[in-house]
């Protein structure tokens, strides 16, 4: 599992998503390790200042043979190159920056794009058993949050480590050509700030991993609450919502203020070690001045490149300390990516263009959880082109029926065949596209009404759309709003009453024109117009296909050809008549208990 993985494990993982951008990766190094030459040659404008202008030292050797004598001889010419000398620097450094922040913009986008879409993609690969154990705000916070870690390792971390040690060794190596000694003593700091990492490295790992689990928390009741707004509403629940949000949210920041102080306190123990660095060096500096080995701008330069020095150590110690933030979130976004679908597509999956709709199920048992079976070894036959209807109470498992028609759920025994193979030996993607879909809550898309309608399939033009309307007694409606069929229907087609809703989603089936509809409660949630003018449109949608249809108003299922009703985990034939007499029986039972 990722959560044993090492730290170098995820590292490697996280380098093999970003390889495809390997060369842009090259590129923002060769441009962070400019910043080296430059910065090495930021002090020498102040030593040249004080030793060759102020004072009588001669430049270094290799400004000696660059500079014309007419320039070394004049203090005044020298000033001015070292002004110009030090604008020069300061302005380059500044352009480095300028590139190495948008290309690093722009890699950093990119790889986060694609390592994003990859989560998102495997995402909606998994079974919906997954989705349901985890909840949606499991896969949001994995697929939009923590898929950031990979430009945060890529290039915040690797790549900053990576130009800092660079740079560390650059200015260890001018220090000793200074002075050796200083040199060594500026290196006391290296072991004391490798412990400190290591010593800081593991409970800040764990920190930031509880941190975003806190987080996912609070990111899940504002998901929640904003999906079910109306029924918040509708219960007057603002304030306890506003409670409980508050709750999950405070815990979240408690432990984001834990792990805050716990990365200060690393930095804070970083900086005092630098500073003990720092006072030593200008201890035995200054006693070289004194003993006459060394010169004023020679522990001036020194002094500005052991900030040059620390500031690499202080970037290894800090990355690698906020390394640990990247590398959880990292390994909660592998946890997506490592999950395997239990409704798997067989190794030689055949292909299916068109089906017959001829069903065969064969003692089937369900259970959505070990011991809980919902349907407990049910076996029926459905003929090509037959109209199901299923009844039963409500829970009994008739929705659970039509998700394992369609392969959301896999059986836990039996099987289910169509046109005599196996579900589970069709490809998936040929296997849902034999399916029309009309749900008791139709889902839309914040889009158009035709976007809606077409969604499942390409039209090869409007008029295909219009037909489907026409034929799902949409048109008219559709035709009287301001903007026609680009009327944009809101989050989930809430601009658009219920009936209106459920006439696009079944011009929707009509333009898919599937061989098998599921049908799941239609009707329930209309008034009787409405209702007419749907089950005329599903009469000719159901005209020539498979078609299971769930419905408790008995009226809906009148035109059925079979019917089965759904009681004690069995599936077993009825008749409306008997359906019939258990709905008055029922209503009896009302009439005596009041």
């Amino acid at each position: 599992m990722v959560d044993r993985a090492t730290d170098r494990s995820i590292l490697l993982r996280l380098l093999r998503e970003a390889r495809p951008y390997w060369k842009h990766l090259a590129g923002i190094l060769a441009l962070d390790l400019l910043a080296t030459p430059l910065s090495l040659l930021s002090p020498l404008a102040m030593k040249i200042v004080v030793d060759s202008v102020l004072g009588t030292q001669p430049l270094p050797a290799f400004l000696a043979v660059l500079l014309p004598a007419s320039v070394q001889q004049t203090p005044q010419a020298l000033l001015i190159f070292a002004a110009a000398l030090l604008i020069g620097v300061t302005g380059l450094i500044q352009v480095q920056r300028l590139a190495e922040s948008l290309f690093g913009t722009y890699t950093g986008g990119r790889i986060t794009l694609d390592f994003r879409t990859k989560l998102f993609w495997h995402a909606q690969q998994l079974s919906l058993a997954f989705h349901d154990s985890k909840g949606v705000t499991h896969s949001l916070y994995r697929v939009q949050y923590d898929s950031m870690s990979i430009r945060w390792v890529a290039i915040d971390g690797l790549i900053s480590i990576t130009s800092a040690l660079i740079g560390l060794v650059s200015m260890i190596a001018v220090i000793a050509l200074i002075n050796l000694e200083l040199a060594v003593v500026a290196l006391v700091v290296v072991p004391l700030l490798t412990y400190l990492i290591l010593r800081y490295r593991r409970p800040l790992r764990r920190g930031w991993r509880r941190q975003m689990e806190l987080s996912n928390r609070e990111m899940g009741v504002i998901n929640e609450v904003f999906s079910s707004l109306r029924v918040v509403k509708a219960f007057s629940q603002e304030e306890p919502e506003r409670r409980r949000y508050l709750q999950e949210a405070s815990k979240s920041l408690h432990a984001q203020i834990r792990v805050t102080l716990l990365q200060d306190s690393f930095d804070l123990m970083a900086g005092i070690v630098t500073a003990l660095g720092t006072g030593t060096v200008l201890f035995f500096g200054t006693q070289a001045i004194l003993a006459g080995t060394m010169s004023i701008g020679d522990l001036l330069v020194v002094m500005a490149y052991l900030a040059l020095l620390y500031g690499p150590l202080q970037v290894i110690g800090r990355q690698s300390a906020e390394l640990q933030n990247s590398l959880s979130a990292a390994e909660r976004a592998f946890e997506i990516l490592d999950e395997r679908s239990d409704v798997p597509e067989a190794p030689n999956a055949r292909p299916l263009d068109r089906a017959t709709g001829q069903f065969e199920v064969e003692n089937l048992f369900f259970a959505y959880e070990p011991g809980a079976d919902v349907l407990r070894g049910a076996s029926f036959s459905v003929p090509a082109g037959s109209t199901v209807g299923i009844a039963g109470e409500t829970g009994a498992g008739k929705t659970t029926l039509l998700s394992l028609l369609m392969r959301f759920y896999d059986p836990t025994g039996g099987r289910i065949l169509l046109d005599g193979v196996d579900l589970r030996d069709y490809m998936l993607a040929d296997l849902r596209r034999q399916y029309g879909v009309v749900l008791q809550d139709p889902v839309l898309f914040s889009s158009t009404i035709a976007d809606n309608i077409a969604y499942g399939r390409k039209p090869k033009d409007m008029e295909e759309v219009v037909a489907a309307a026409v034929r799902a007694n949409a048109h008219d409606f559709i035709e009287a709003l301001p903007d026609g069929y680009d009327t944009m229907v809101g989050e989930r087609g809430m601009r658009l009453s219920g009936g209106q809703r459920q006439r696009v989603s079944i011009a929707r089936a009509f333009l898919r024109d599937a061989p098998i509809l599921l049908l799941d409660e239609p009707t329930s949630s209309v008034d009787t117009r409405t209702e007419t003018k749907i089950m005329e449109a599903m009469e000719r949608l159901m005209e020539g296909r498979t078609t299971f249809l769930i419905a408790h108003r008995l009226t809906t299922l009148e035109a059925c050809d079979l019917l089965f009703e759904v009681k004690g985990g069995l599936i077993v034939p009825t008749t409306l008549a008997n359906l019939t007499a258990k709905s008055q029986a029922g209503l009896s039972r009302l009439d005596l208990d009041r």
